[in-house]
């Protein structure tokens, strides 16, 4: 997922930068209101952190600008801490809103929890190649998978069998069937590859893989991602 931070103390958008990039996100950057509204028009941004105080195009009215056409989940960031500023922001658009100085990770929190909440209210359900069961999302468009709103990261092959069984969640493919579509060849004796494949995707985007939310075996029939 892509994240824009948009802040002119250069320290603190790098600092802020390399916690999203360690939690797996693709951080942009923008020093003002302007460069931040060029960003989004460029790009497919999934969340933005924006300060208030900034030169050429402040925050607040940097967010009445964005909210004039796109719903973004947005943090708003200030060293400012009086209720003002806070009910200012929230009432032109901010979703939340943290003060400088701030714990790092309390900010990831609020990064995971507002990303959640877009994930599965709305913002990337209604775009096209997307695909979506509970907190499981598949963005086809940026090749990028999430889990509750944390990246997850596949080979190409894992890529491919979780996109066809999500694309048709509730659906049961045989083991030939996953074979057959993944690796566009007939299928001879692909139990083990298959199963192996299903058993890495599990590690990676189950809480226990061996009670699975969403990948599930049909015994005898094959697997499916299940509707949640």
């Amino acid at each position: 997922m892509n994240i824009l931070v948009c802040d002119d103390d250069k320290a603190i958008v790098d600092a802020i930068g390399i916690y999203l990039e360690n939690e797996g996100y693709r951080v942009l950057k923008a020093a003002d209101g302007l460069e931040a509204i060029d960003i989004i028009a460029a790009e497919e941004i999934h969340l933005i952190i924006m300060d208030i105080m900034m030169p050429k195009l402040d925050g607040i009215r940097a967010t009445m600008k964005i909210r004039e056409d796109h719903k973004i989940p947005l943090i708003m960031l200030s060293a400012k801490s009086e209720d003002y500023d806070k009910i200012l922001g929230l009432n032109i658009g901010a979703d939340d809103y943290i003060t400088k100085p701030f714990n790092p990770l309390e900010l990831m929190a609020r990064v995971k929890s507002q990303l959640r909440r877009y994930t599965t209210f709305g913002g990337l359900e209604t775009k096209q190649n997307v695909y979506q069961t509970g907190g499981l999302v598949i963005d086809d468009e940026s090749k990028t998978i999430t889990v509750d709103g944390e990246a997850v990261h596949l080979t190409p092959v894992q890529y491919k069998i979780l996109k066809l069984l999500t694309a048709n969640t509730g659906r049961v493919f045989s083991i030939e069937e996953i074979y057959e579509k993944v690796w566009n060849e007939t299928a001879f004796s692909p139990e083990n590859t298959v199963s192996v494949h299903i058993r890495k995707i599990r590690e990676k985007i189950e809480i226990n893989p061996k009670e699975p939310k969403y990948l599930k075996v049909v015994w005898g029939v094959g697997y499916k991602v299940e509707k949640v």
